[in-house]
């Protein structure tokens, strides 16, 4: 999140994570032998992360200045403040059955959805269906494709051949409209600048751009916001948007010493406004375009904050043909992980480099990691309710999990004097403005990072690993005596974790040398029927091989009427170059007793638009089994993988 503004403040906050490292919690039935024993439970919680309004707006500059004199180095705020956010590793990311974790889909679905965290709570990605009609994006260019006819219905192109910014944008879906989100940069569409202020140095600005899909695709509304995009999520009708964003300001380029630019940069900072800092906003609908600010009443502020950035939640109907101006509310603070179940919405930031490079004092003992909760059960502005830390860091949104009105969250840090990276699972609930600890899961895989987390309702499942791959099995049924119940060391590790009906879990991962040195991908079944003694029943290799479903779960497919699993594989050649695999993605049959290969299917390179026939997602609609890659769509059938169809982009 945002650096302390003194060493006594970082260094009580990180005595009292540690202090609240102790928290109640049993040791594993099955731990290792070089797993510690968990400190007793006599620690007090870490302090409420509470906010505050500005008075006014002179009440708000006057603090901020405070806090950003405070921060400042001789080169300004640091380029990683200056970037403006991104979307968190493995996410950029309702009832309305656009939405469908596939661990989740009913027995009676014809179709699958974009693979989300939770069951109802979609996530952008480049590719929606609503099993209708697939939408998606690709190298700048917005595709609809009529799914029983196979047919190309619609083309819109969103970005400019010319620099190709805008070629990453993501999708959301809900009806006869998509919602575009394009991360930073200056802008340009069909060879104009479209929503958003003059660009400057330090603006990286993002897009939103509401489109019409009933007929030619078409932009029916066009939003421009500073800042890079975290991520979104989005329930039934109704999107939410974070975004982060840093003070505009360009610092004077100061010859001499770090205190002579230091001393300089603070007086450049006396002379900024509130506008300065105060994120902005411009939409183009209708043929108008209308632009303005988060108002100071609109913007909060934790305890300690250091005025360098600013997180904002953004509040968008889809279906309608204006998308209004976000109702924005922003907090003076950091986020870079987003985790929804519906009702409330979680932003967390990652404290591990608070600390100015520049400054002489030291990193704190502890990683840290934020945690702010907001109410998203109505349709209106999010409401912010609570706020909390735990020691460690996320590895991604899986980590986060609420059931039961209560926070679960799975991190690793380096607590001790020897740095020695040890992983935990904290059970937080909300009391008042406090995400309070009940208890906590220690001592998972010393001396190892946590490479994979899944909740499922009351049960947990985190792998660790550095030489070998513990799968810990965790019953959180009791939120104040939270345990271990069971652990399974195996070769390698998984990368990502899907629920697979009762009692089974399938890991996507590496294989690996005892050592620890990785072998190329491995899909593993895991039995877990009995908490105390997981299994694992099934194992699929492949030497020198790669999934993007290793880190992007959007890629990741599993279709439990047919039990099929379809990822993306890439094989390393001996030389060491890129090969796909005859086909780019791989088609297994999942049973007790073994994975089965049913086959590949094959994408063409486009060397003109260098699509390189690597398949990067893939979706089933009545039978059909869709795979989605820059060169375009291919349809096969589901039972024998049949070619059926090929939309070229």
């Amino acid at each position: 999140m945002t650096p302390r503004s003194s060493r006594a403040a970082g260094a009580s906050l990180a005595a009292a994570l540690l202090l609240l490292s102790g928290c109640t919690g049993d040791s594993p039935a099955a731990r290792s032998s070089a797993s510690p024993t968990p400190p007793p439970a006599t620690a007090a919680p870490a302090p409420a992360l509470r906010l505050v309004s500005y008075s006014d707006c002179a009440d708000a500059l006057a603090k901020l200045k405070a806090a950003a004199k405070e921060h400042v180095g001789p080169w300004g705020f640091g380029d990683f403040l200056l970037q403006g956010g991104g979307p968190a590793a493995g996410a950029f990311a309702g009832r309305s059955g656009l939405s469908k974790a596939n661990g989740d889909v009913p027995a009676d679905t014809n179709y699958s959805g974009t693979n989300t965290h939770e069951a109802g709570v979609d996530e952008p990605d480049i590719v929606k269906t609503d099993g209708r009609r697939i939408v998606t994006m690709s190298q700048g260019v917005l595709k609809v494709v009529d799914a029983a006819r196979r047919q190309t219905v619609g083309t819109l192109r969103i970005a400019s051949d010319s620099d190709g910014w805008g070629w990453d944008a993501q999708l959301l879906l809900h009806g006869d409209r998509a919602l575009v989100l394009i991360n930073g940069g200056s802008y340009k569409y069909r060879g104009r600048a479209i929503a958003g202020v003059a660009p400057d140095p330090f603006e990286y600005g993002s897009r939103l751009l509401l489109v019409e899909l009933s007929g030619a695709p078409r932009v029916l509304a066009e939003y421009g916001v500073d800042g890079g995009l975290v991520d979104a999520r989005q329930v039934g009708d109704v999107a939410r948007v974070v975004v982060r964003s840093t003070p505009r300001v360009e610092f004077p380029q100061t010859k001499g010493s770090d205190a002579k630019r230091v001393a300089a940069n603070r007086r450049h900072i006396d002379r900024l406004s509130a506008a300065d800092w105060l994120p902005r906003y411009q939409l183009t609908q209708g043929g108008r375009t209308t632009s303005g600010q988060v108002p100071c009443d609109r913007l909060s502020y934790p305890e300690k904050y250091s005025g360098m950035s600013m997180l904002t939640v953004l509040t968008f109907g889809l279906t309608g043909s204006d998308l209004g101006d976000g109702d924005p509310v922003t907090l003076m603070a950091d986020g870079d992980t987003v985790y929804s179940n519906g009702p409330s919405l979680y932003v967390a930031t990652d404290l591990r480099w608070w600390s100015a490079p520049w400054r002489s004092r030291p990193r704190p003992a502890a990683s840290i990691t934020q945690l702010y909760k907001f109410d998203t059960s109505g349709a209106g502005r999010p409401r912010y309710v609570a706020g909390g830390a735990v020691p460690g860091w996320l590895i991604n949104q899986y980590a986060l999990s609420e059931w039961d009105g209560r926070l679960r969250v799975a991190t690793t840090t380096e607590a001790n004097p020897r740095r020695v990276p040890v992983s935990a699972v904290h059970v937080l609930e909300q009391r008042g403005g406090e995400l309070a600890v009940t208890g906590k899961v220690g001592g998972l895989g010393r001396n190892e990072r946590i490479y994979a987390v899944r909740f499922v309702g009351p049960v947990g499942y985190v792998v660790t690993f550095r030489q070998t791959d513990p799968l810990y099995t965790l019953d959180l049924s009791d939120p104040a005596r939270p345990r271990a119940a069971g652990e399974l060391k195996i070769t390698g590790y998984s990368a990502y974790l899907h629920p697979a009906g009762a009692g089974r879990v399938i890991g996507v991962g590496q294989e690996a040398t005892t050592g620890g040195r990785t072998r190329g991908i491995q899909v593993s079944l895991f039995d877990v029927t009995d908490l105390t003694r997981p299994t694992r029943l099934a194992q699929y290799h492949v030497r020198d091989g790669y999934s993007e479903a290793e880190h992007e779960p959007h890629s990741f497919l599993y279709w439990p009427a047919e039990n099929l699993i379809v990822l993306p594989l890439t094989v390393l050649a001996p030389n060491g170059e890129k090969q796909i695999v005859s086909g780019g993605a791989t088609v297994l049959r999942m049973a007790d007793s073994g994975f089965t290969e049913v086959g590949t299917v094959s994408h063409p390179i486009d060397r003109v638009r260098g699509g390189d026939g690597s398949v990067r997602r893939s979706l089933v609609i009545d039978g059909v089994l869709w795979t989605v890659s820059n060169s375009g769509l291919k349809a096969v059938s589901l039972s024998g993988l049949d070619s059926m169809a090929w939309i070229g982009n």
